[in-house]
């Protein structure tokens, strides 16, 4: 579940609570917040072990994966499927607690989570499936405050599926030259050399959207200033992968928490200033 790895949880975290301080308007339920940040902790986690299902094959060939518990022996499949169906049972119980509607939405996002670890196999655009899955939240979160979802809701939902691409992408930088001979697909193979010039063109809509969700949502010049520096964050992170180092692309890809926090520090300070 890689629990003891908990950046993927906070990169999950993030958007989510974006998004449940938009639709509560500063005010979120706290019975809400506390039902998503648990269900962000167990389905970031059935996703970790879906895609090392998924990949128990492959991690074994790849430096930074080759001592993952499936590859190394240390899990059988049955036990990932065990612990996989001990989790969607977890996230089932804590769904039930919110509407209908975020109910429903609940299992689109379980199927995003069971399809995404098998997309590199199929297609160069796996960081996308990422995204989708990862932001599926925002409509989630967005539901469960609201009961309702509009065009604000998928303005900011686009924002939070072009996030994960950006910085996974760096995080498949790393593992580029291994998938590269395995025959694994990503972005940061699909990109090639313009790797850099495509992360900086998404980083830059990724702004400019957030712009619009300021818009939207009639935020104060705080939030402006929070995705200022965000920007400042993603020019540090354009110096990191200039040479395409792996150890700094994936600080790079780490970075990426500090704009994911500091974007939820404007939005929060909009509300409560």
């Amino acid at each position: 579940m890689r629990l003891n790895k908990p950046i993927g949880i906070v990169l999950l975290l993030w958007p989510t609570l974006w998004a449940l301080w938009l639709a509560s308007h500063g005010h979120p339920s706290l019975k809400i917040l506390l039902i998503f940040v648990a269900g962000v902790v167990v389905m970031r986690s059935a996703g970790c072990v879906m895609n090392d299902f998924a990949d128990r094959h492959i991690d074994g060939h790849v430096q930074r994966t080759s001592n993952r518990p499936l590859p190394s022996g240390t899990v059988s499949s049955t036990e990932a499927w065990i612990l996989v169906g001990l989790l969607g049972l977890i996230a089932f119980l804590l769904v039930l607690l919110c509407n209908t509607f975020t109910m429903q939405l609940a299992f689109i996002g379980a199927g995003l989570t069971l399809i995404y670890p098998f997309m590199k196999r199929f297609t160069y655009l796996p960081q996308f499936g990422l995204g989708i899955a990862f932001a599926w939240s925002i409509p989630m979160a967005f539901a469960a405050e609201t009961v309702a979802i509009n065009f604000s809701t998928w303005l900011l939902f686009s924002a939070g599926v072009l996030w994960p691409v950006i910085y996974d992408t760096m995080y498949a930088m790393v593992d580029k030259q291994d998938d590269i001979k395995i025959g694994v697909k990503s972005t940061a193979i699909l990109f090639g050399k313009q790797d850099r010039r495509m992360i900086a063109s998404l980083q830059s809509i990724f702004i400019f959207i957030l712009m619009g969700v300021g818009i939207t949502f009639q935020l104060s010049k705080i939030y402006y200033v929070s995705l200022l520096i965000a920007a400042i964050f993603f020019l540090y992170q354009q110096w990191l992968i200039k040479d395409g180092d792996r150890e700094q692309c994936f600080h790079a890809f780490l970075n990426n928490h500090w704009v994911g926090m500091i974007i939820f520090i404007g939005i929060a300070l909009n509300y409560l200033l």
